[in-house]
């Protein structure tokens, strides 16, 4: 019998479960978007131990915080799993799939792609039940849901959640934001003269990201407005912070491997509103409560933006055809067309993106949650 779901019918829990495992061990992004499906899973199933098997920084993360996972398994570098972390030492995928075996799951979670090098590994967990996500290249498990590209990520893994009797209970990714924290924040950033807001003008691909140069007008805008203004980046995105900085023409605080991914949940959570490309920190900056503005290509719109308008603007590009050789990389939509979906340029798809749209968002938020200097 089905139970009640806000997204449909649930099949009823599976019966004496102990220990769930969860296979999401990519960027900070794509897990941001399972939180939701972790909630409920701890919501059907309170007394189960979830495990989280991830790469060595949700190991981190996840270091006293509270929430849905209770503890994190590091799975090995494999092809399709995760890429080695920078001097990660070697570690057998065989020999983590062993000691798993050991942990006698009673549920084991697929959420992390379409399956094909992901079913393998969470089959041979030995769990009584496997459940996940199914491209029609990758094997089944036990239950299984179609991937189909264009889908919310969040609502992707509330459907497989519901496999296993775990009905959704809030489509809203949220994370706890711990003393630790903020300390590190407050220790690297020192105390505000002004109401912070913080700009990311990075993303792993280059065609997410916005020109450098908007982001510097956008700074300038806001420092003139009355905000202190944080420009966030890693280590390898130390080149366009320092073109935003430069294009911004006013004092602003360049923030580069300068905040440990919890010292960025403390910065976050302290600022009025985060700008960003659509990349792992802005939706991080929206779990952790913070405003933000999104700077989306639209395909990627349709999959990632946050849903709530209250507090958080996802601005669009419609350009589906690439800058430079106009090829339609729209993906998974048009097999049938010769060299669909892919090309070797890596120019922005976001560049069309209007300031003025940025700002008046921006000043819209920041208006509406009382936020506005004086």
């Amino acid at each position: 019998m089905a139970t009640p779901n806000l997204l449909g019918p649930t099949v009823e829990r599976v019966p004496d479960v102990r220990r769930i495992a969860v296979l999401r061990a990519n960027a900070l992004g794509d897990f941001i978007f399972v939180l939701p499906t972790l909630d409920a899973l701890r919501s059907a199933y309170p007394e189960a131990e979830i495990v989280l098997l991830g790469a060595p920084w949700h190991a981190k993360l996840w270091r006293d915080r509270p929430g849905p996972v209770d503890r994190v398994l590091v799975v090995p570098a494999a092809p399709g799993i995760r890429q080695p972390d920078p001097g990660e030492p070697e570690s057998a995928l065989e020999d983590f799939l062993a000691a798993a075996r050991e942990e006698r799951f009673d549920l084991a979670l697929q959420v992390h792609g379409g399956g094909l090098n992901s079913n393998p590994v969470v089959t041979r967990l030995g769990a009584r039940v496997t459940a996940g996500l199914r491209a029609e290249d990758a094997p089944p498990l036990d239950r299984w849901i179609r991937y189909v590209y264009y889908q919310h990520e969040v609502i992707r893994y509330l459907e497989v959640a519901a496999l296993v009797g775990a009905p959704a209970t809030t489509i809203v990714p949220t994370l706890a934001v711990t003393d630790a924290d903020r300390a590190e924040a407050a220790r690297v950033l020192g105390p505000a003269g002004r109401p912070r807001v913080a700009l990311h003008p990075g993303a792993s691909d280059t065609r997410r990201r916005w020109p450098a140069d908007r982001f510097g007008t956008v700074a300038r805008e806001l420092h003139g407005d009355g905000y202190e203004v944080l420009v966030t980046g890693t280590p390898g995105e130390r080149e366009v912070v320092d073109e935003v900085v430069a294009a911004a023409g006013v004092p602003v605080r360049p923030q580069v491997g300068t905040l440990s991914l919890g010292g960025l949940v403390g910065a976050y959570a302290g600022c009025e509103l985060v700008v960003s490309n659509d990349t792992g920190p802005l939706h991080l900056a929206a779990a952790v409560g913070t405003p933000t503005v999104g700077i989306f290509w639209v395909g990627n719109l349709i999959n990632t933006a946050n849903p709530l308008r209250g507090r958080h603007r996802p601005i669009c590009s419609w350009t589906v055809r690439c800058p430079v050789c106009g090829v339609d990389c729209t993906p998974g939509i048009y097999p049938h067309r010769p060299g669909d979906g892919e090309c070797p340029h890596r120019d922005s798809f976001v560049a069309d993106v209007p300031v003025v749209e940025v700002l008046e968002s921006a000043r819209e938020l920041l208006d509406s949650e009382g936020r506005a200097p004086s």
